[in-house]
């Protein structure tokens, strides 16, 4: 089987905000993002199916197939659109991501849509900010939430158990002895049962304030050879800075932790993964 991933945008207007609860109530659940009124996103769908190659065209669908169900099922109903005043799913729902995320599911499964081609609907990916997306596994029924951070932070890298030369052979210019620094992009997904009345499997605030206190306070403009004493003996590869950055988070996250991507530069980017089961949706 081959996979196909097709992107759209779409601009919509929403607003975290429930009528049915007071405005504490509100302020408590949504934070700073918590308003009677809308704010507007320049939201990125992907869109993966699975398919067979068809001999003749050597192709597993024909792209025009699947752009003009994307613009006729999702663009026009999303686009340019108040999400909680025109369509009729969120008047009673929260438009979170996740939410959001359902609903194009849905919609793409209808009859007259995807399923009219010869593919299989295997993954959506809602991106509401290029600090915040959601993930859709339609064959494991599962959904993932993704935060990313950035910190800055410098360090040498030298094994104490390598002579000089070993040190030097084997990290080159990453064993200056004054160190080198780095723009370090952290993500963060995490996944967990949707609430009954936000839809959303996380809270936003709650990992924003474990990964504030836990990881950014810790790593951030710091020496990672000197100043961060979780560290401290080790070799500060990313690999191992990135195992360190889960176990950390896993301590306070729990089984609801999925994944840890640390990008070191736009070419190296390290991930660490838990076994613990996925919530299904």
């Amino acid at each position: 089987m081959i996979t196909m991933t097709r992107r759209i945008t779409f601009s919509s207007g929403h607003r975290y905000w429930i009528p049915d609860l007071t405005e504490e109530e509100n302020r408590t659940i949504f934070g700073q993002w918590a308003s009677k009124f809308n704010h507007g996103h320049n939201y990125v769908l992907n869109v993966k199916v699975s398919g067979k190659i068809e001999p003749s065209s050597g192709m597993i669908v024909n792209i025009k197939l699947v752009d003009d169900i994307l613009r006729e099922t999702i663009k026009q109903e999303f686009d340019q659109k108040s999400i909680n005043d025109e369509i009729e799913w969120f008047r009673s729902r929260s438009s979170c991501t996740e939410n959001i995320l359902l609903y194009i599911k849905d919609r793409l499964l209808s009859k007259d849509a995807l399923t009219t081609l010869p593919v299989q609907l295997e993954e959506l990916r809602l991106e509401e900010t290029p600090l915040l997306w959601a993930e859709l596994n339609l064959a494991t029924h599962t959904m993932t939430l993704t935060r990313v951070y950035e910190f800055a932070a410098s360090h040498r890298l030298n094994a104490p158990t390598l002579s000089h030369e070993e040190n030097l052979r084997l990290f080159g210019k990453c064993n200056n002895p004054a160190g080198h620094g780095h723009n370090y992009v952290l993500e963060v997904a995490v996944t967990g049962e949707p609430d009954p009345v936000t839809g959303m499997i996380a809270n936003i605030l709650d990992i924003d304030a474990v990964v504030e206190d836990h990881i950014l306070n810790v790593f951030d403009h710091k020496n990672l050879n000197e100043d961060v004493a979780v560290l401290s003996g080790k070799v500060t590869t990313s690999e191992i800075v990135a195992q360190t950055i889960f176990d950390l988070l896993a301590e306070q996250l729990g089984e609801s932790l999925v994944r840890v991507r640390l990008h070191e530069t736009a070419r190296n980017m390290f991930e660490v993964s838990a076994s613990s089961k996925l919530h299904t949706i």
